[in-house]
């Protein structure tokens, strides 16, 4: 173990931001650079020896918390990346966007503020690239078998990764300009940097993945056409329909989802455009869903400058402490104050929109709720609480129902469908087509970064077995697993 008396002598301590005053005028990642360093190792000693290392479940990778925690403890920081690394291809994605299940699932929590799990991990990977411990890992020998990935999101990029490292030539087919599906386009430059999906890019290349963009399969490339020019399929396109709100007025102008807001001004960073032609400058932003995908948001409208930020969320404001409902190691629903939440604007709790009212030209100006309460397992409006707030862009954040359907690639295929929209398939991610497997949230639907990277690994093990008859390669979920809950 780390430090013996670490968890009754030290503290919890998390990484530093900056001032909010500096950080809304660009679009930097908001800790402050090397923050973490100088703590770390004391806040790794903090892992107890608990025995049965509860984050274990919390965590679907299956990550060796407790391992690389003595490692850090020590400053073993090569040693802490191989033992990081035998479970996570990413954890530089996941050590900066992972709402941190483990640290939930952490037993010193039971009484105690957690280890600082999700600290710890970025650290040791961001060590790991400093001192050159991350290299390409290509395979000894090819198999001379061949498989295309669908999707570059986290599920793709570990599918592929792990199947390229199995010695099978893989091409990843992603239909955006540039390669890391979500992480490129849907999450901001403020909480990820993209210079961290760019080299882990460079390093996939290395070991032979290749990569082509703007290639839309259903749409630029038949799915049949697919099927014959490779032994396997990985379908890991997410779950990208985004839900809507049809409520009137919502044909108005400045009414956008989420996926059509965030993307642009992505790409501003990115250097394709000089202004978002989506901007929230000097408007009064609404943004509807109060999850993470509603932050980001929320954090973007502030370094676009907008005159006011408020987010709208149905359900009412949870506690800051668990609740009996939820006790550990499930993962709790908590009031959570995000960077982009510290920054400013208004969350409004139990409310519901009914209409938008616009101008003369069709602009969107107001927006009109309601409160509500959930009684009896239903929604009721109260009476007597209507009002209207400003609304001259509404950002529509609200979840994913399933995977596209409309660009062709799931009738080409012929994929069978479950209850909920996502793509069916069996305990080794084989969907109903022979040789065509699915991974991550065209899967499982709308889920977390461990859980898409957790489904690529294993379904990478599922392609590896279909192609040669036996796979070493981990699998660390099952698809029917799901999150540890009440």
């Amino acid at each position: 173990m780390a430090d013996p008396k670490g968890f009754l002598t030290t503290g919890r301590e998390v990484a530093r931001t900056r001032p909010v005053g500096e950080r809304v005028k660009d679009w930097n990642e908001v800790h402050v650079p090397g923050s973490l360093l100088p703590i770390i190792s004391k806040q790794a000693g903090r892992c107890m020896d608990c025995g049965i290392p509860f984050c274990h479940n919390g965590c679907p990778l299956g990550n060796l918390i407790p391992e690389w925690n003595d490692y850090a403890y020590r400053e073993d920081w090569r040693g802490a990346s191989e033992r990081l690394h035998a479970t996570n291809n990413f954890p530089e994605f996941t050590g900066r966007l992972c709402p941190a299940p483990c640290e939930s699932a952490c037993v010193l929590g039971i009484n105690q503020p957690a280890v600082t799990i999700k600290n710890v991990e970025v650290t040791i990977i961001d060590k790991a690239w400093d001192n050159g411990s991350v290299t390409p890992q290509p395979p000894e020998r090819l198999s001379g078998k061949t498989v295309a990935v669908i999707g570059s999101g986290p599920a793709g990029l570990a599918a592929a990764q792990q199947l390229t490292r199995a010695g099978h030539t893989v091409a990843v087919y992603e239909r955006a300009d540039r390669i890391g599906g979500l992480l490129r386009y849907g999450i901001p430059e403020f909480k990820m940097e993209k210079r961290h999906i760019n080299r882990r890019i460079e390093q996939m290349r290395a070991e032979g993945t290749k990569f082509r963009t703007e290639v839309e399969i259903g749409r630029d490339i038949d799915a049949a056409k697919l099927r014959k020019r490779y032994d396997a399929v990985v379908i890991a396109a997410g779950a990208t329909t985004s839900r809507d709100l049809q409520v009137p007025g919502r044909d108005l102008k400045g009414i956008h989802f989420a996926m059509e807001y965030l993307p642009l001004a992505n790409k501003v960073q990115e250097g394709d455009l000089t202004v978002s032609p989506i901007s929230a400058e000097g408007k009064h932003v609404v943004v509807i869903g109060g999850g993470d995908t509603g932050a980001d948001c929320v954090g973007t409208a502030h370094r676009q400058g907008a005159a006011s930020v408020t987010q709208l969320e149905i359900m009412p404001k949870p506690g800051e402490e668990r609740n009996p409902g939820q006790p550990w190691p499930t993962f709790p629903m908590l009031y959570k104050v995000t960077s982009a939440h510290e920054e400013g604007g208004e969350r409004v709790y139990s409310v519901s929109t009914t209409h938008f009212e616009g101008d003369e030209d069709g602009n969107v100006q107001w927006l009109h709720l309601v409160e509500v309460e959930f009684k009896d397992g239903k929604l009721t409006q109260l009476a007597g609480t209507e009002r209207r707030i400003p609304a001259q862009l509404v950002t529509l954040a609200m979840g994913f129902t399933g995977t596209d359907v409309k660009n062709g690639l799931v009738d080409q295929f012929g994929l069978e469908l479950d209850a909920r929209g996502n793509i069916a398939r069996d305990a080794d991610y084989r969907t109903n087509v022979p040789g065509v497997f699915v991974a991550g949230d065209a899967g499982r639907g709308q889920s977390l970064i461990v859980w898409a990277i957790a489904e690529g690994r294993s379904a990478a093990r599922g392609v590896d077995r279909h192609l040669t008859g036996a796979s070493t390669l981990p699998a660390p979920v099952r698809p029917t697993d799901r999150a540890l809950t009440v």
